[in-house]
């Protein structure tokens, strides 16, 4: 059994051992119902931090990737090998597989069986971001895939990054975002995490904001 089959266990989430395409999966549930799924995979750097009992050795490197269920699956894996340019790996019963370029957060799965369209609240997922390298490289998508038929929003300011969306034929909101400027813009990395930081056009709001917010403590878990 391995750490986090008994950290599961531990804290009373269940969870289910699958197999897909050669890799091990826990598949289990957050407390809104959000399917989750921890892989073990070689691929990445190791995580350097230590947190309880967690060890860079097993720790979560980070985003693996994502299962896309689609209305149209065979639409979604078109855009995805034809405009998006990830390669196709490998079919495996009712999944189908896709890889892009990076070192991590780079395996995209599709469901081949067509899902209706999602609704809006806790325990879904409201979209799918990838990742452009700079402010140049986001209006050549912005292009690209407006010149493959769809429709893609204007250039969206979101403080931390810049933002472009379009909605692909399996009902599926894919997010293109820029890396710059970052999160270190307004704080310093040293400071992050002492204040709430808001886009200016929020600030006015920031007592309201404040006052509606939940508190947390990060515990440690042993």
């Amino acid at each position: 059994m391995t750490i986090w089959e008994k950290r599961l266990e531990k804290f009373n989430i269940p969870f289910t051992k699958l197999e897909r395409f050669g890799e091990q999966y826990l598949d289990f549930d957050d407390p809104h119902g959000l399917h989750l799924e921890i892989v073990e995979r070689e691929a990445g750097e190791k995580n350097q931090w230590s947190f309880s009992s967690i060890s860079p050795n097993v720790a979560i490197k980070g985003f693996g990737g994502a299962t896309l269920l689609s209305a149209q699956p065979q639409k979604t894996a078109e855009l995805l090998e034809k405009v998006m340019g990830l390669e196709l790996v490998k079919r495996e019963g009712d999944f189908v597989r896709y890889q892009s370029s990076g070192d991590i957060g780079n395996m995209i799965d599709i469901k081949l069986t067509p899902i209706g369209q999602g609704q809006m609240g806790a325990g879904t997922v409201h979209h799918i971001a990838w990742r452009a390298d700079d402010n140049q490289d986001q209006l050549k998508w912005q292009k690209h895939v407006a010149n493959h038929g769809y429709q893609v929003t204007s250039v969206q300011d979101r403080n931390y990054f810049n933002a472009i969306y379009f909605r692909e034929h399996g009902e599926i909101l894919f997010e293109i975002a820029t890396d710059p400027p970052g999160f270190a813009h307004d704080e310093s990395q040293e400071t992050m995490g002492e204040k709430l930081m808001l886009p200016k056009q929020y600030e006015s709001q920031r007592d309201k904001i404040e006052r509606v917010l939940i508190p947390f403590d990060v515990r440690k878990l042993d």
